[in-house]
C-alpha cells in the first residue's frame, strides 16, 4: 500500500480518508440497471368499426442471430428425422422378432402359388412347342466299343498319373 501522495510526501489523515472513500465507492458501486426488452406489443390506436385493422409496424429486435436460429431449426429437423428412422427400425425388428412358421407360410403362400402357376404354364408351352418325331430304323445297328487305355504313373509321394485313351 502506498501511503505517499503523487508528489512524494506522506498523506494526511483527511487525504487518506478521502482516498479510501473513493476506492470503496469505485469498487462497491451498484451494477448499472439491466435493460429489459419487451416481449409483447400493445397497439393503442383505435380499431375501425368494420373491416380489417391496418398493419402496425413492429421493430424486429432479435436476440439470437439468424444463422444460429437456422442451425437450431436444422438440428431439430435432423433429430426428428433420426427419431422417425429409429421408430421404423424398431417396428421392423419387433415384426421380425414375432415371426412364426404359420406367419411365414401365410406371407410366402401367394408367391409359391404364382411360382407354381408360372411353372405349369411354361411346362405346357414347352410341351406344345416340342416336335413329335419318331425315328424308325430298319437297318442293323452296330456299336464299336473298343477302348485302348495307356496309363503311366510316376513318383512316390507326389505321384502323377497320365492316361491316354484312344477309341
Amino acid at each position: 500500500m502506498d501511503f505517499h501522495s503523487t508528489d512524494g510526501r506522506p498523506m494526511s489523515d483527511s487525504e487518506a480518508a478521502a482516498e479510501a472513500q473513493r476506492i470503496i465507492e469505485e469498487n462497491f458501486r451498484p451494477e448499472p440497471p439491466v435493460r429489459h426488452f419487451p416481449t409483447s406489443f400493445r397497439d393503442h390506436s383505435p380499431v375501425p368499426a368494420y373491416g380489417d385493422t391496418p398493419h402496425v409496424h413492429q421493430d424486429d429486435r432479435r436476440i439470437v442471430p439468424a444463422w444460429a436460429a437456422g442451425i437450431a431449426v436444422a438440428s431439430i429437423g435432423v433429430g426428428a428425422g433420426i427419431t422417425g428412422i429409429g421408430c421404423g427400425a424398431w417396428l421392423v425388428l419387433q415384426g421380425l422378432a414375432s415371426v412364426t412358421l404359420t406367419g411365414v407360410l401365410m406371407v410366402t403362400l401367394p408367391f409359391a402359388g404364382l411360382a407354381m402357376a408360372a411353372t405349369a404354364i411354361c411346362g405346357a408351352i414347352n410341351r406344345a412347342r416340342s416336335a413329335v418325331t419318331k425315328n424308325i430304323y430298319e437297318a442293323p445297328v452296330t456299336q464299336k466299343t473298343e477302348i485302348n487305355n495307356h496309363s503311366t504313373t510316376r513318383g512316390m509321394f507326389f505321384a502323377r498319373t497320365r492316361n491316354d485313351i484312344h477309341s
